[in-house]
């Protein structure tokens, strides 16, 4: 009986192991995660009463580029003629909603000379989803066969192992002209190797597997040799190029109109990515975010606020008096309320950002959104960044790696840091909470989470105009391509979102509660100390001063920690750059904090606290910080923080560069200081002047 080796390859979550099943009736295990298929699998079926088939389910690919393990032993049956899995014929399994995506790796596995053959699952779903496809012109395009299936349905087996059957009859020379990649370079390879397959030469000369009968020839070929960078780039160039050559194809052979479409997420895709209504609907969803925010998390932030309050009192009442017992309540555990107060938000938010994504309403906002990040040099996927910068700018920087133009993954990084992180979130309640009515706006949108929700909106507006701005000056070598899979629409996995807004929830106590708490008890001690001919001699200077005023006893203790705090070393220091923040409409306290919180953002908040708790009206402090900030008054009775002061800091705080854990990631992913320092300069410029010429118009 004559025997064939066929092979099955395809893409993550297409069906293949289903099709596996129909064509040799073992049971297997049909997962819906890509990298399901992780072990060789193979089973046998009669095409013919002559002829057997050894069929080989490969794991999961995206491209012939292997990128895991998995990848690499799949890859290497098709690569290696000795391996005892090479295959006669392949057969690539494609999804016929995600059709474009699946032929990358069809294109290439066919430019490796395979009789091949196109299974294109999930065919009895087209008409529901409003898809066509002119088969006979796809095939003449592709140069290829094509079976449609239904691997669930079992429809279309007997002709896909008909297909096989007669994969003799099958034109297997290459598709695609690698030539469009780099004509001189590829015209030079050619010449070098007349007889061999040019796709495995090319692959063989980036290191993706080294064919035994091209060795020699390509290691003695010096004038052939390129960098690792020269390669990756043309690398690069040829994905992009396949999906232009895939592209032509399907503009005349492959429709979709959704009009026709009548499944339930055809349906919530016309809504949802509508030129309308999609947009409206995203506004909304932020708004929802948002405004959860503050309604949710009220009761959890008051109860812990009062915790540490509680806690300081009793640790000044009961532990012996000193310096230590100074530190602990005046310095550390003010800096840890001020940090966890904050957790309830932030999880909020994390737990709702888990659920777009768990849905799959995150990747229709994605598509959503490219449609205006084009024209602001950004690519759609630089949403991702821009979303995950509401959490935290170092991951979101980092997540850019997925953009695949070089222009736009480094504009993409540079005004990430301008969306709203949740750093900001302590700094923008606290202010928004001083200076804006608790009241509604028609009746029921709450007015403070609207101003909340306009300051995200403020941090994106910023990095799509600096995004234009950096699209004219960073010159591109290439055009970018968007390229992105719809997921399909599911109920949340609780524990995925529980898992997500734990991990977030610690990384903001770990990354940001350490440097908050080493800088409120470095501001502890800055304001609890002073030099020794003033700040030492607090008491006489004060009794001297006053000699002929007739204070109480509690009246004199308030002038001497005012005076004591006048003194200080973080006096000293606030009153020095203080002229330089004064224009703003700071006072030296507000300038102490917004100069240390370069560090983090969120420090401001803590040494704020830290500051309105020294001196002896420590136990009246003790309230909410809130209090504090609204009965603060200037020297001559005017309060501190008016309404044009908190715009000032609401803006100050919406652009400036304020974290040093982004500006090294930053330098770490651009590769550059000098990038680095321009974001670092541009954001804090920006910054000044936003809240200079808010606090001059609104004083």
């Amino acid at each position: 009986m004559k025997q064939l080796k066929v092979a099955l390859i395809g893409n993550p979550n297409v069906g293949k192991t289903s099709v596996f099943n129909a064509l040799t009736g073992l049971n297997q295990h049909v997962g819906n995660y890509p990298g399901v298929t992780v072990e060789r699998k193979v089973g046998t079926t009669t095409l013919a009463n002559d002829t057997k088939a050894h069929i080989i389910d490969l794991p999961g690919v995206y491209s012939v580029n292997p990128s895991s393990k998995d990848e690499e032993i799949a890859l290497k049956a098709i690569y290696d003629a000795s391996n005892k899995d090479f295959p006669d014929v392949i057969v690539v399994v494609a999804e016929v909603e995600n059709l474009k995506r699946n032929l990358l790796l069809f294109t290439q596995v066919k430019d490796l000379g395979f009789p091949t053959i196109l299974a294109l699952n999930m065919a009895d779903q087209m008409e529901k989803k409003g898809i066509s496809i002119d088969v006979s012109a796809l095939e003449k395009a592709l140069d290829t066969k094509i079976v449609l299936i239904s691997a669930r349905k079992k429809e279309g087996i007997d002709e896909l192992k008909q297909a096989v059957l007669n994969y003799s009859n099958y034109n297997a020379n290459s598709i695609f002209d690698l030539k469009t990649i780099d004509e001189n370079y590829f015209t030079l390879l050619g010449h070098l190797y007349p007889n061999e397959n040019p796709y495995k030469v090319w692959l063989t000369q980036t290191g993706v597997f080294q064919f035994e009968q091209l060795n020699s020839v390509v290691s003695s070929s010096s004038n052939v040799q390129k960098s690792e960078t020269e390669l990756k780039k043309l690398q690069q160039r040829e994905t992009i190029k396949r999906y232009q050559f895939i592209n032509q194809i399907l503009k005349d052979t492959y429709k979709i109109d959704t009009s026709k479409a009548t499944d339930i997420r055809m349906k919530f895709d016309r809504i949802l990515t509508h030129k309308f209504w999609g947009y409206l609907i995203f506004f909304f969803v932020l708004l929802l975010i948002y405004g959860s925010i503050f309604e949710l998390a009220a009761f959890p932030m008051d109860f812990v606020d009062g915790l540490f309050a509680d806690l300081s009192s009793w640790t000044s009442a009961n532990l012996p008096e000193g310096k230590l017992t100074e530190l602990l309540a005046d310095g550390v555990i003010p800096g840890l309320g001020g940090v966890l107060m904050f957790v309830p938000q932030i999880a909020i938010l994390f737990f709702l950002i888990s659920i777009l994504e768990e849905t799959g309403y995150m990747s229709r906002a994605v598509f959503l959104m490219d449609r205006i990040m084009k024209p602001f040099g950004l690519s759609g996927k630089s949403v991702v960044p821009l979303v995950s910068g509401t959490a935290c700018a170092i991951p979101a920087i980092m997540s850019a790696r997925n953009i695949e133009n070089p222009k736009e993954r480094l504009i993409t990084m540079l005004v990430t840091p301008f969306t709203t992180c949740s750093a900001r979130i302590p700094v923008y309640i606290i202010i928004i909470s001083l200076i804006i009515p608790k009241t509604y706006i028609l009746g029921f949108v709450p007015l403070q989470a609207f101003v909340m929700t306009m300051m995200y909106v403020l941090g994106f507006l910023a990095a799509l105009l600096s995004g234009w701005v950096l699209s004219k000056i960073i010159k591109a070598d290439r055009k970018s391509f968007f390229v992105i899979e719809m997921p399909t629409y599911k109920v949340p996995i609780l524990k995925n979102v529980f898992l997500n807004m734990y991990e977030k929830v610690v990384s903001y106590i770990v990354g940001a509660g350490k440097i908050i708490l080493a800088l409120s008890v470095i501001l502890w001690f800055l304001g609890s100390h002073g030099p020794s001919d003033t700040f030492g001699n607090a008491e006489e200077m004060v009794a001297e001063k006053q000699i002929n005023e007739r204070l109480t006893e509690e009246e004199l203790s308030s002038e001497i920690a005012g005076y004591k705090l006048e003194h200080s070393y973080i006096g000293i220091i606030g009153r020095t750059i203080e002229p330089v923040f004064r224009p703003l409409g700071y006072d030296w306290k507000i300038s102490i904090a917004v100069l240390t919180s370069f560090a983090a953002r969120e420090v401001f908040v803590g040494n704020l606290a830290t500051l309105y708790n020294l001196g002896e009206d420590a136990a009246e402090d003790e309230t909410k910080i809130i209090d504090r900030m609204a009965n603060e008054k200037h020297a001559d009775g005017t309060p501190v923080y008016t309404f044009a002061t908190g715009i000032s800091l609401l803006l100050f705080y919406a652009f400036a560069m304020q974290c040093l854990s982004t500006v090294g990631v930053t330098k770490k992913e651009t590769n550059s200081w000098k990038w680095t320092f321009i974001q670092m300069i541009f954001m804090t410029g920006v910054a000044y002047f936003a809240s200079l010429i808010a606090y001059q118009l609104l004083k």
